[in-house]
């Protein structure tokens, strides 16, 4: 009877102490749900929860909620978990680096481009990366792909294609240009010259494309590539400078040919060849053209008058090397923000906005924004214009106020946004279709 007794103890005393982990995984379980549906309910409040281009969109079904997609994203705060399954809380944060589709274990993620209320212009492309004009191939961001380690792959491919089609026997400066030199636009460089490819690279800004316009210490790449006459890059959680030194000693190594600061302006058909015609004039031939373009295309300018003054800049690159002068930054959104925090350091910087409020800034800028306002660290104009521009001085309008203010100047900063690239493909004759929430990269279930 005892024996039993006890025994009876200790079965009790098990299963009191496994419905105290029930029960806490439960608790814990519904606290965490809470939590996100609390990030959720803030994303969409400030209009976050919507996604801008490429974005995760998960099995529900698929799910184990091992929590690798959340482990992976370096930006954090992208997924959650929610009701024991993983869900999107801020959608447009996504840069579409695809770390979480990489780490899902059961594949339950799928990458999409666009949503069932926005849509996304993408350029008609075959399977070749071939558009509907024949001889212009189009690879990476511009064609719907994001992910660094798939534009490298894609430009890569789109170079193969096209060098089976080339015809030497058309007249012609080079076999190929490529109008680029992002991710896509180095990798087909490196692609062309392994196939003997006489080949021109044109860039409008600096090696890199989008990637140099990212913070220095911006995480840019989660999984190895496999990257034209160099092999496998095994590098993880790499950073933007990391980047850009390997494709610089890349490029350098192999005596590839790249033109900065030169803007194809446009791109015309010459019975067999092309020829591109950049801002400043010049004028190449070729047989090919490959376009690797990032979807934000070109800054948009003010048209001020003194606009072109080597003072007015439209990025950021290196703050902490600015020191002790007067800027002014123009712009209300995500960028003009952290560039004004970044320069308020060691620098005396007034804020130029056409609104009377910011307007869909993340959380945290949204924050430290207000906090620099109230310590006078940035002072802000609302209802501004920039309205010219001279060596020591600018001129802004207040609207409220119906004056215009007069303020000494160092430097100028531009965050107006980009003009998109359709205008640019259409001239070419490419055709644009605007694509609804399509898979762009998936798994293929076995």
């Amino acid at each position: 009877m005892e024996v039993l007794i006890e025994k009876l103890v200790i079965y009790s005393s098990v299963a009191i102490f496994i419905a105290g982990i029930i029960l806490f995984y439960l608790y814990k379980q519904r606290r965490d749900s809470r939590i996100v549906e609390a990030k959720i309910a803030i994303a969409k409040e400030e209009g976050l929860y919507e996604p801008v281009t490429l974005h995760p969109v998960i099995d529900v079904n698929s799910c184990i909620r091992s929590g690798a997609c959340i482990s992976a994203c370096p930006e954090k705060d992208i997924i959650g978990i929610k009701d024991g399954k993983a869900t999107i809380i801020n959608a447009s944060h996504c840069v579409g680096h695809g770390a979480c589709f990489h780490a899902c274990p059961v594949e339950a993620i799928t990458l999409f481009i666009g949503t069932e209320k926005r849509g996304v212009d993408l350029p008609h492309v075959d399977q070749t990366f071939e558009s509907n004009v024949p001889g212009v191939y189009i690879a990476g961001e511009m064609g719907g792909m994001g992910l660094i380690k798939n534009s490298v792959e894609q430009g890569k491919q789109a170079v193969e294609n096209l060098t089976r089609k080339i015809d030497k026997s058309v007249e012609a400066q080079y076999d190929l240009i490529i109008v680029g030199a992002g991710p896509a636009g180095i990798s087909a460089s490196l692609t062309a010259k392994r196939n003997k490819l006489n080949a021109l690279l044109l860039e409008q800004d600096s090696l890199g494309g989008t990637v140099f316009t990212f913070p220095r210490s911006k995480i840019v790449m989660t999984s190895a590539m496999d990257l034209p006459l160099h092999g496998k890059v095994k590098l993880f959680e790499t950073s933007k400078l990391e980047l850009l030194n390997l494709w610089t000693n890349v490029l350098t190594r192999n005596g590839i040919v790249l033109k900065e600061n030169t803007k194809v302006e446009s791109i015309t058909p010459v019975e067999k060849y092309f020829v591109s015609k950049t801002l400043h004039g010049e004028e190449f031939t070729s047989r090919k053209v490959l376009l690797a373009i990032g979807r934000r295309g070109s800054p948009r300018k003010l048209n001020v008058p003194g606009e072109e003054s080597t003072k007015v800049a439209y990025r950021l690159l290196e703050p902490e090397l600015i020191q002790g002068k007067k800027i002014v930054v123009v712009g209300g959104g995500d960028s003009a923000i952290e560039s004004a925090l970044l320069l308020a350091d060691q620098n005396q910087v007034t804020l130029s906005y056409r609104s009377d409020l910011f307007g869909r800034l993340k959380p945290r800028n949204n924050e430290k924004i207000k906090e620099a306002i109230a310590s006078q660290k940035v002072s802000v104009l609302f209802n501004s214009f920039l309205t010219l521009i001279e060596d020591h001085q600018v001129k802004i309008s207040l609207k409220e106020r119906a004056e215009e203010l007069v303020l000494e100047n160092d430097l100028i900063f531009i965050f107006a946004g980009g003009e998109l690239p359709t205008q640019f493909l259409e001239k070419i004759g490419i055709r644009i279709t605007k694509k609804f929430g399509e898979a762009i990269l998936k798994h293929e279930k076995k």
